[in-house]
């Protein structure tokens, strides 16, 4: 049974909103899933995830008897080789960025699989955290990114409001043939 109190805060709206996409009952990865907000929704809507972090133990406690949820520990920006698998329905990134694992990301989406990425952005420093432009995307490249490779079903960048104000940049993209992924 998942623990719906796992997560410390709602699903991304934008998270929500693109994961009509993915194939009913499909596989997913959350990438950088913290305590597992993203992880709880996907588990609630059915599908069988792998959820990544530094940091498991309160991944652990909330779906570690969950038989549809792997929990992988890992430090994503040690350099070495992805070891996180293939095949993926989908991807959900949400609040981190290494560009380093982008053309990995890629390659580990299933045909049809959809990337689904949210992150702050230049210009976020007049709201807060984060300020090192390392940690903050440049206008347009989650599109320049992932566009040339994936069919880019919705993007977005710019001042938000909710769920506090920020900079953030936004996408979904599918790998291969959007037709082959229903809209719902």
């Amino acid at each position: 049974m998942v623990n719906i109190h796992a997560r410390s805060a709602p699903p991304s709206a934008w998270v929500k909103r693109h994961l009509p996409l993915v194939k009913p009952g499909g596989m997913v990865l959350d990438l950088a899933a913290g305590e597992g907000r993203h992880t709880a929704h996907l588990l609630e809507l059915g599908f069988h995830v792998t959820a990544t972090d530094r940091e498991t133990e309160a991944l652990a406690a909330s779906f570690g008897a969950e038989p549809r949820c792997r929990i992988v520990a890992m430090d994503l920006e040690t350099g070495a080789p992805w070891r996180l698998g293939g095949g993926f329905d989908a991807i959900v990134v949400s609040l981190y960025l290494h560009r380093p694992l982008f053309s990995d990301l890629i390659a580990a989406l299933a045909p049809g699989g959809v990337l689904i990425y949210e992150t702050f952005m230049r210009g976020n420093e007049r709201f807060g955290r984060p300020t090192n432009p390392d940690f903050l995307l440049r206008p347009n490249e989650l599109f320049d990114s992932f566009g040339a490779v994936l069919s880019v079903i919705a993007f977005e960048q710019g001042e938000v409001e909710t769920p506090k104000p920020a900079m953030m940049q936004r996408i979904a993209a599918v790998k291969g043939e959007t037709a082959r992924v229903p809209l719902r």
